[in-house]
């Protein structure tokens, strides 16, 4: 269900605040405060400074928060994996938000980097990650991507079909390389999330059925310059119990035992998908207990079966990068409409829109946001915060209390979005795409650069070079 046709106008978890000015501990980073003004700060800086130097929309990224997480998730699976006698490795999921200054951030914490496409590769390099601790995953990595893997020495590729495997294999001959790879399965364990973010049943583009598993295995061992080290399964995105994971696990372990009879496989790499809260009604499980929990069910699976336990991997994003996010905006129009005889609700319509936070419309995802200018005490209000681009779907929070004074010029902030905001962000209706900036202990600087209306027309190849074009936009 898509967010703008809610059964009703407003959802069951929704409740009207005692006060609208208070930052739900658990969705905003946790520098986030209102100062003596009542002015949003997030790593020390003001949302009002930050606006006047670097313009609305703008991405705010918490540097200390997302080291925090990365940390705690690589103590979260190490410890628990220690426990067992075994190793975890916890990748950076690079999908959910990459650039180098983050790519830094994370291995400096001790994470290698998964990446999914020739592009995110060359950001991850350009960044100093170590190539033998990187992740190649896609399911259509082209020859020339799978050839700049192997060039670089990525650790491993994660390979999809049995297409790509003959692929790999051509060009690791061509090369005279040796490529570690694992194989990525599906448990055919469905979690309990929108479609399109589950990833692990059957009907999809990912990986191969557990039925076809074993003779993906074996064309890979029959290529000597190809070493099948693992396996891999990602059962989706943004999950809060650990059920589905342990299920997906049995069923790894199942495969992983009759795979061992062709030749050791010292990795099995459980993904991702741990979820966060966007709203004060999310409870995600806390990552210690996921990580206890589903290296608990490997190691179970792995004793019933009287097998060595292999070492563990797991790719987290969005818990790493995306309770740091906070995305400012300016109020242009507020509009107040009748939706039946005792609801009104406020459109409050912003500056950005879909183009730097496509989730609602894509997933129907929900989010919170505050008025970050100031405080109020007006009393609650119920808005949808809308974009300014050409679509009735182009909602960024579906239904939210605000201050009933919200107006023209005001800030406002909305949290958890870290992840996949900037990296689905679009020129859609020719908006450029905002910067990101990263805030840590009272200091700002940009990471990302914001595109200007001249960096769109300059891909225009109808524009007459050396003509300048008077624009006053």
């Amino acid at each position: 269900m898509s967010a703008s046709s809610s059964v009703t106008p407003i959802p069951e978890w929704l409740r009207e605040p005692a006060d609208a000015n208070a930052l739900h501990e658990g969705v905003w980073p946790a520098s986030a405060l209102r100062d003596r003004d009542g002015v949003l700060e997030v790593g020390g800086v003001s949302a009002t400074d930050l606006a006047e130097r670097f313009g609305t929309p703008l991405y705010v990224l918490d540097e200390s928060e997302v080291r925090a997480h990365a940390r705690r998730a690589r103590e979260a699976f190490t410890a628990a994996a220690a426990r067992h006698g075994v190793q975890a490795r916890v990748y950076y999921a690079g999908k959910a938000f990459l650039s180098t200054e983050v790519v830094r951030w994370v291995t400096d914490e001790g994470l290698a980097v998964d990446v999914c496409t020739g592009g995110e590769l060359a950001v991850a390099l350009a960044a100093g990650a170590e190539p033998s601790r990187i992740g190649f995953h896609g399911n259509n990595k082209s020859v020339a991507e799978l050839e700049a893997a192997v060039r670089a020495g990525v650790g491993s590729i994660i390979v999809d079909s049995r297409i790509e495997i003959e692929r790999l294999a051509a060009i690791v001959e061509r090369l005279d390389a040796h490529q570690r790879v694992l194989l990525r399965v599906n448990s055919g364990v469905h979690a309990e999330t929108h479609a399109f973010l589950a990833t692990a049943h059957e009907d999809q583009k990912f990986g191969f059925a557990l039925e076809d598993a074993a003779d993906a295995a074996s064309r890979v061992r029959e290529h000597a310059r190809l070493e099948l080290v693992g396996l891999h399964c990602h059962i989706g995105s943004q999950i809060f119990a650990s059920a589905g994971f342990a299920e997906s696990a049995a069923r790894l372990v199942a495969l992983y035992a009759s795979l061992r009879d062709g030749g050791d496989l010292a990795v099995l790499n459980l993904g991702g998908g741990f979820g966060i809260a966007y709203t004060s009604a999310d409870e995600p499980i806390p990552i210690e207990e996921l990580a206890d929990g589903i290296v608990d069910a490997v190691a179970r699976e792995c004793d019933l079966r009287g097998l060595p336990m292999p070492d563990l991997a797991f790719e987290p994003g969005r818990v790493i990068v995306g309770q740091a996010g906070v995305t400012l905006y300016e109020v242009g129009t507020t509009k107040p409409v009748r939706v039946d005889d005792t609801i009104t609700r406020l459109y409050v319509s912003i500056d950005g829109g879909m183009s730097d936070n496509a989730r609602t419309a894509l997933y129907g995802a929900q989010y919170s946001a505050r008025v970050a200018s100031r405080s109020s005490d007006v009393a609650p209000a119920l808005v949808r915060v809308v974009g300014k681009h050409c679509e009735s779907g182009d909602i960024v929070v579906d239904a939210e209390y605000l201050p009933g004074d919200v107006s023209i010029g005001d800030l406002l902030a909305v949290p958890a979005t870290g992840a996949y905001c900037f990296s689905l962000a679009s020129n859609y209706n020719y908006a450029p795409r905002p910067p990101v900036v990263a805030v840590c202990d009272g200091t700002a600087r940009v990471i990302v650069r914001g595109e200007s209306v001249d960096d769109l027309l300059a891909r225009d190849a109808g524009i007459a070079p050396g003509v300048d074009q008077e624009r006053d936009i």
